[in-house]
């Protein structure tokens, strides 16, 4: 994430069209514990790229309530659509979230009985030792990935990173069982329970990108109490982490008038450059550069100074990283966004989100996709004139 360039403004409370939406009668579930609870089942449910078909029958099931359609396409998306209430040709507006996480592979199993592995995505190697596991066998096997004792290392590698080549993952099986029990190719991901910290705070495993993907739902949810006259695609996208493949196939049927790409930013923490985060607790940010068309930023922008939405906006000179570097450039090309949920430890099994943001990101996405008309996406050309 690049050079920040703050924009705030006050939250306020939420319109009534969006609490009726979100609120239900006496004794229902507050807004605010249905999306902690909802961002929990999301990031404790195994899925790493390639094996997101747990996860997909969740996110299927919760679009089903706020959604005329739900399917899944040949990779493995989840597609959902919400018609419009406009013109007989309403323009399409594809929200994308990924649901993949970085993950494990085995590689090997050794004659001892451990199992060796390759990463899955963007592992930091840093973050792996001692780490319990899940390897996604039937039924899922408990490990520990395993390193050399300091004691008895060369003093030369005591102060180096472990390479991934040099761990493994003790499950506690005799070598003959391990290699009854575990294949190569079978895959793990890291186990952690998704915790509510003080305050607004939670941490867990693959908040990049179930935040996300927590935040479209809501937004869907919410737009189930607003008019609009886009159809809305909610798409849960497959194999981000490895290739931003989701996005690009099913963008390529959908064929989207405008796209908006939700992921996480670097949250703002000790020691990290002030141009390379955005601050945890103030909003969304709202990118700008390349990747992203600037009247659909404006359109995002404008919607969340009319709602009084906080946000931020994020200079993002190059790609984003994100499913909008696919979606962009399919066909004859897309109308793209970007809008990041700020996230501390990217990439590790603590990952940080302040539900609050995570809840404006909704909001944002809802009433962007509220904001939307036929004329609009018509006019979003380069003037060269």
């Amino acid at each position: 994430m690049k050079k920040e360039r703050e924009h705030e403004t006050g939250a306020g409370p939420a319109p009534a069209a969006e609490r009726g939406a979100a609120e239900g009668g006496p004794g229902r579930e507050a807004p605010e514990e249905r999306l902690l609870r909802l961002l929990a089942e999301l990031s404790e449910t195994p899925a790493p790229s390639g094996h997101e078909q747990k996860l997909a029958r969740r996110v299927a099931a919760e679009l089903e309530a706020c959604a005329d359609t739900v399917r899944t396409d040949a990779l493995g998306n989840v597609i959902a659509r919400r018609s419009g209430s406009g013109t007989d040709t309403p323009p399409k507006l594809m929200i994308a979230a990924h649901m993949d996480e970085i993950g494990l592979i085995v590689t090997k199993v050794e004659d001892d009985g451990f199992l060796r592995f390759a990463p899955i995505g963007g592992i930091d190697p840093r973050t792996l030792a001692a780490q319990e596991v899940t390897v996604l066998t039937e039924p899922p096997l408990p490990g520990f990935i395993g390193v050399k004792p300091p004691h008895l290392l060369p003093e030369d590698e005591r102060d180096k990173t472990v390479p991934i080549e040099d761990m493994f993952i003790d499950t506690g099986l005799s070598p003959d069982e391990a290699r009854r029990r575990v294949r190569p190719g079978d895959v793990a991901v890291i186990r952690r329970a998704f915790t509510r910290l003080l305050g607004t705070r939670a941490a867990g495993k693959a908040l990049d990108n179930r935040a996300g993907v927590a935040a479209m739902l809501e937004a869907m949810n919410l737009l189930s109490g607003l008019r609009h006259a886009a159809d809305v695609y909610a798409v849960a996208t497959v194999q981000e982490e490895v290739g931003l493949r989701g996005a690009m196939v099913s963008a390529y049927g959908i064929v989207p008038d405008a796209a908006i790409a939700v992921d996480v930013g670097f949250g703002a923490a000790p020691g990290l450059p002030e141009d390379d985060v955005i601050k945890m607790g103030r909003g969304p940010a709202i990118a700008l550069g390349a990747n992203v068309h600037p009247q659909l930023h404006e359109l995002l922008v404008e919607t969340a100074r009319l709602h009084g939405i906080p946000h931020q906006i994020e200079p993002m000179p190059a790609g984003s990283g994100t499913d909008a570097w696919a979606v962009q450039v399919v066909r004859s090309g897309v109308p793209t966004a970007v809008v990041s949920i700020p996230l501390r430890y990217m990439h590790s099994s603590v990952e940080v989100v302040d539900i609050e943001d995570v809840r404006n990101t909704a909001r944002l996405l809802a009433h962007a996709a509220a904001a939307l008309r036929e004329e609009d996406v018509k006019g979003w050309t380069y003037d060269l004139a």
